[in-house]
This record gives C-alpha cells, sequence and structure tokens, in this order.
C-alpha cells in the first residue's frame, strides 16, 4: 500500500527543505516523526505536517480497501522537495535605490509505503 501527501506553496526555501527532508528519506515513519518533532530547523515543521498527513492518508486507503492498517509497518519511500513560486519583493537602500528581495517556496511531497509496496517496484 502507498500514500502520498503534497504540501503546496510553503513559505520556506527549497534548499533549507531539502537539507530536513534528507534526514528522514527511507525511515520509518514513527522514526522520522520523532526526529522532526525534535530537529532544529524551521523547516522541520510543515516537513513533519506532511509526513504525519501522509500517515493519515494511508490509514484512509487502508479503511476503504478493507486492508489491515499497521501504523508501525510504514515508512518513507519517496521525498523530495520541488521549488515554488518566487514572489519578488523590494527593499529599499541608499541614495533612492531599491534591491530585489526573494522570497522563496516550496512543493513538499512524501510517500509512505508497507515494505510489501516496496519489493514489488
Amino acid at each position: 500500500m502507498e500514500a502520498k501527501a503534497v504540501a503546496r506553496f510553503s513559505r520556506v526555501t527549497p534548499m533549507k527543505a531539502r537539507r530536513v527532508v534528507n534526514l528522514v528519506r527511507g525511515k520509518q515513519t514513527n522514526e522520522a516523526l520523532a526526529i522532526l518533532k525534535f530537529a532544529p530547523q524551521a523547516a522541520s515543521e510543515p516537513v513533519f505536517k506532511v509526513v504525519q498527513s501522509a500517515v493519515a492518508n494511508a490509514r484512509v486507503l487502508a479503511d476503504r480497501d478493507g486492508i489491515a492498517f499497521d501504523e508501525d509497518n510504514l515508512f518513507i519511500s519517496e521525498a523530495f522537495v520541488d521549488e515554488g513560486p518566487t514572489m519578488k519583493r523590494f527593499r529599499p537602500r541608499a541614495q533612492g535605490r531599491a534591491f530585489r528581495i526573494l522570497k522563496r517556496t516550496s512543493h513538499i511531497t512524501v510517500v509512505v509505503a508497507t515494505p510489501e509496496k516496496a519489493q514489488v517496484r
């Protein structure tokens, strides 16, 4: 069984989000949630929410299909961060100039699966 969750337009830069996602890729979901809960990076909060959402989506899919669901059996099979749209803002500088500020956004995607599903691939 495989379930997916996506957080789009998250206001964290893709580079910073990728650092956090790399910590949990391939780990059990319970272990990943524990790592994210205590990670000092600010990007760990949106990634934590996406992993929780993917687990909840897996639970809903299992209930719908009538499959026995064990949360301890899930692991993060895929996790990646794509770049979202960049908001452009301007900051006043000396002598009437303006400098551009780039406020970057991210699309965070997490796919959780059971070990049987991963072996079929």
